[in-house]
């Protein structure tokens, strides 16, 4: 459970607090948005997204405000910096499934329509880096991060910087793409989704990705459902992505039920159960709101920091 510091809604409480706003997700666009094996439905939204888009809309809203004072305090020219939202949580937990659902209720707000998203895989380091340095069991933890070049990058877009680009990450290879990238053209709102984006300071740098945010969300539920949710999707990825020939995991396709939920299960208690219970929990006290979630996926508690 969190500690003081937060206020805890129960569902039905969080759902009340959407008041009037409108849904604006069509069920394509939920199909869409919606991770394997994710349980995102109507209600979810309503009850649970969009009282947190409310609540978003108006601490943007007020930012910009504040900006515009300043602006014409100083006679200065409005210079556009985005509102970010750091996004973070473990492997399996759901977090981009609900940092797609954020992104595009968040743009339906008249405000700020221009809502960008980027995940800090693309911030890993290339899997020939990683091999040189002995990481590759380590991918996810925080020394894989080229966190320096993520640095440079929050702090170019909290700069207002006209472009910036970032690398890109393919889960179908599970490598960055080489010489390819996205470009983040001064958004209203930019939501970056990752493992250990609410982690402290971990070298000589005196600034972390987190000094960048003006909120955060941190998506929770106990150790055990997340494994079991990491092994579904384990399942369901060995029956199609990795099916692919490209699929860096394509040697998991041929597996059996049996063999396969060993693999995963193997995989979560070496690789993701130590980087959850060392680098990621951890975090969970440093976001302005937790999610919490119970075994169906759905959101049952939402903390929100006081």
């Amino acid at each position: 459970m969190v500690n003081e510091r937060f206020e805890e809604f129960d569902r039905p409480t969080w759902a009340a607090l959407r008041e009037s706003t409108p849904m604006t997700l069509s069920n394509d666009e939920l199909v869409a948005i919606r991770g394997i094996n994710e349980r995102l439905d109507t209600d979810e939204v309503e009850d649970v997204y969009l009282p947190l888009s409310r609540l978003l809309n108006l601490h943007i809203t007020a930012i910009q405000q504040l900006a515009a004072v300043t602006d014409t305090f100083l006679t200065t020219e409005p210079a556009p910096v985005p509102y970010i939202i750091g996004l973070g949580g473990s492997v399996a937990v759901g977090k981009s499934t609900t940092a797609r659902v954020l992104q595009t209720l968040l743009s339906r707000w008249p405000d700020h329509p221009n809502v960008g998203l980027i995940t800090t895989d693309g911030f890993l380091y290339p899997n020939a880096e990683l091999e040189r340095r002995g990481l590759m069991r380590r991918k996810g933890f925080p020394e894989s991060y080229d966190t320096a070049a993520l640095l440079d990058v929050m702090r170019a877009v909290k700069s207002g910087d006209p472009d910036v680009v970032a690398p890109v990450y393919s889960h179908l290879s599970y490598d960055i793409v080489p010489d390819q990238h996205i470009t983040i053209r001064q958004p209203d709102v930019l939501i970056v989704e990752g493992l250990n984006v609410l982690q402290g300071n971990q070298g000589s740098s005196s600034l972390v990705v987190s000094d960048f945010f003006d909120f955060s969300i941190y998506v929770d539920a106990e150790e055990a459902i997340i494994k079991q949710w990491y092994v579904d999707r384990f399942l369901a990825l060995r029956d199609s992505v990795f099916a692919n020939p490209d699929s860096y995991f394509r040697h998991y396709s041929g597996l059996n039920t049996e063999e396969a939920t060993t693999v995963a299960t193997e995989l979560w208690d070496g690789i993701n159960a130590p980087n959850l219970e060392q680098n990621i929990a951890p975090t969970r006290q440093r976001a302005n709101c937790i999610l919490t979630k119970g075994e169906n996926h759905r959101v049952e508690w939402v903390s929100l920091q006081k």
